[in-house]
């Protein structure tokens, strides 16, 4: 047998030296981590902005009425957002000739129509519904908190016997709470909020001159949260609602006159 005869391997071809790295100039380096950085920044504050924007709008027609208390800081325009809606005429309800009407919120109206039904002056009263849609005004919808209702009383007075001021003044602020927002006593929800829901520009520009005058005699350890508001379409409450407190006389109330 023929013996194969081995090949010789060629020498391997020498390395080639690699070449040194090139140094970055000076300075580049923190210039270019620099950049890095800022770009991230601005990443993060356009997403900020973003979410800022969304919890900037009120979540609720009370949102804005509540920037009607006294000590709220201006509205402020802002590129972007949605221009805000004009505040609606109020609704003066029917009357007599010679007479005024004015809508009260302050908790449940059970209490208050008992007492203002007492003030000399003050002609009829009704318990009933107003801020929120009409549709919506049933006390088992109200009574959810959900519906922008206001458990109110609607007065009928002489304003020859009793001006709207004094109504105010030395009723309305006296019988409840006028510093705790969504409650009054037990009752806690916004259909328990403190408003003055206004029947005619004067009675709005009334309303807030004698809320700030009270607000700063200090007659209330807390700052005065009531809100204004243009009255909308007052609906009367059911019947077992109307005169309560007459016909049970040891029913619940937590309204009282303060000295």
């Amino acid at each position: 047998m023929a013996t194969r005869t081995s090949q010789t391997m060629r020498p391997m071809r020498p390395m080639r030296p690699m070449r040194p790295m090139r140094s970055m100039p000076p300075g580049r380096g923190l210039l270019l981590a620099a950049s890095v950085l800022a770009a991230l920044a601005a990443l993060a504050a356009l997403a900020g902005c973003r979410e800022e924007r969304r919890s900037a709008v009120p979540a609720t027609a009370e949102a804005t009425a509540t920037a009607t208390a006294p000590g709220a800081p201006a509205a402020k325009a802002s590129a972007g957002l949605a221009a805000a809606k004009p505040v609606a005429a109020p609704i003066a309800p029917a009357v007599a000739p010679g007479y005024e009407v004015a809508i009260l919120a302050g908790g449940c109206f059970w209490g208050m129509e008992e007492l203002l039904r007492g003030v000399a002056g003050v002609i009829e009263t009704e318990v009933g519904y107003v801020g929120g849609d009409p549709a919506l005004a049933r006390y088992e919808l109200v009574s959810g908190g959900d519906t922008g209702h206001a458990e109110s009383v609607k007065v009928v007075f002489d304003p020859k016997r009793l001006s709207y001021a004094e109504l105010l003044e030395r009723w309305y602020f006296r019988m409840h709470d006028p510093t705790t927002v969504d409650r009054q006593g037990n009752d806690r929800g916004s259909q328990y909020r403190s408003t003055i829901f206004y029947t005619s520009m004067a009675q709005q520009a009334t309303a807030r001159e004698v809320r700030d005058r009270v607000d700063r005699s200090g007659a209330w350890p807390a700052p005065v949260v009531t809100t204004l508001e243009p009255a909308g379409v007052f609906t009367a409450a059911e019947a077992d609602h109307q005169d309560y407190l007459q016909r049970n006389p040891d029913g619940y109330t937590c309204h009282f006159l303060r000295e």
